[in-house]
């Protein structure tokens, strides 16, 4: 029998929100995780607001919508309130209930800028380490840094003195660096390119440790883009993750072959498995590391980094960022890495179940 097309509007629904969500749905077992972490960062929720005044976005939903937007690769938070406002999934997630109004975009990105910084950020990323730390390996470890193109247009990209054109149009054949040039629209982006060859963008770096057991990610950082950038925050997240008395390794790619960040990390009592760079060089790693099969594991394992970098740029939206300045662009990296780490866990804990 065929059904009736009716066009009246059912006024009232009886049925719960949470009814509404699949028992099996992947975001179930994300929301206790999260719910859980959340609750136990309570305490320094309270420390960052006021007692008086007009009550805010609460933080914990503020951070829900976040890993949403990550997740669901929202490209905006305009976008995302507008998704808000009528998927039943997302105000499930976030504990909107169903006829409860959504928040103005421009409200919400101002909440989220006087909640979210870089120690928030760190202090989340550590709360999901801490619960994934049964996963994670204490001895193997893998350091990369990827490219993050700025939110910013070459056309502002001008002399730092003023002189030339200041539209910024006629800047074709103009020999242009960071030491005379600097974008109008964000001054932290710097001019660089990955490699010979290749097209010179406004960009940062962002920077991961990950452990070689599961590859989640143990170590995040971001820094303005220069040629020094990677082997700098490489030593300082090597730093972090030595253990005094311990030997761990740290593997990484040719671009780390060199000499002075060899010889630093070994200080630090790590050793490095970085790949040898042979192409007309002598390459600072030699047959004292070379000659042992858990330097070969280390290599072998180095395409775990770029299936997190690769999830980070492509759904984590982190390929072009929509933030400008360092301090804002190494939050958003750091909780995007949280996020990653967030699903891994899931998954592990569901295959272990």
């Amino acid at each position: 029998m065929r059904g009736t097309d009716q066009q009246q509007r059912t006024l009232i629904s009886y049925v719960n929100l949470e009814d509404r969500i699949a028992e099996d749905h992947p975001l179930r077992k994300v929301r206790q995780l999260v719910d859980g972490l959340l609750k136990s960062m309570d305490g320094e929720f309270e420390q960052m607001y006021s007692r008086v005044g007009r009550p805010s976005i609460p933080p914990e939903r503020q951070l829900r919508a976040l890993l949403l937007q990550i997740f669901y690769s929202v490209r905006s938070e305009r976008l995302l309130m507008e998704q808000l406002d009528y998927n039943l999934l997302f105000r499930w997630f976030i504990g909107l209930e169903i006829d409860e109004p959504v928040w103005n975009h421009a409200v919400f990105s101002k909440n989220r800028e006087r909640l979210l910084n870089e120690e928030v950020a760190q202090k989340f990323f550590s709360r999901v380490n801490e619960l994934a730390s049964g996963f994670m390996s204490d001895e193997h470890f893998t350091v990369d840094g990827t490219l993050i193109e700025a939110w910013a247009g070459q056309k502002r990209f001008q002399r730092k003195d003023g002189e030339g054109p200041k539209d910024g149009k006629q800047f074709h054949g103009e020999k242009r660096s960071n030491e005379t040039h600097e974008s109008k629209t964000d001054p932290d982006a710097r001019l660089y390119k990955k490699g010979n060859g290749q097209e010179a963008k406004l960009s940062y770096l962002g920077h991961i440790v990950i452990e070689n057991r599961n590859g989640l990610i143990r170590e995040v950082m971001s820094t303005q883009a220069d040629g020094h950038g990677e082997a700098d925050a490489a030593l300082l997240m090597a730093a972090k993750i030595a253990r005094p008395g311990k030997r761990i390794t740290l593997g990484a790619d040719k671009a780390y072959d060199r000499k002075d960040f060899v010889k630093t990390v070994r200080e630090l009592g790590v050793t490095p498995h970085v790949a040898q760079n042979n192409k007309n060089r002598r390459s600072a790693i030699d047959q004292r590391t070379t000659r042992h099969e858990g330097y070969r594991m280390s290599l072998s394992k180095r395409w775990l980094v770029e299936k997190a970098f690769g999830w980070m740029k492509q759904t984590g939206g982190l390929k072009k960022i929509k933030l400008r300045g360092i301090d804002k662009v190494g939050w958003l990296v750091t909780y995007t890495a949280a996020a990653y780490n967030l699903l891994r866990v899931k998954t592990l804990q569901e295959q272990c179940a």
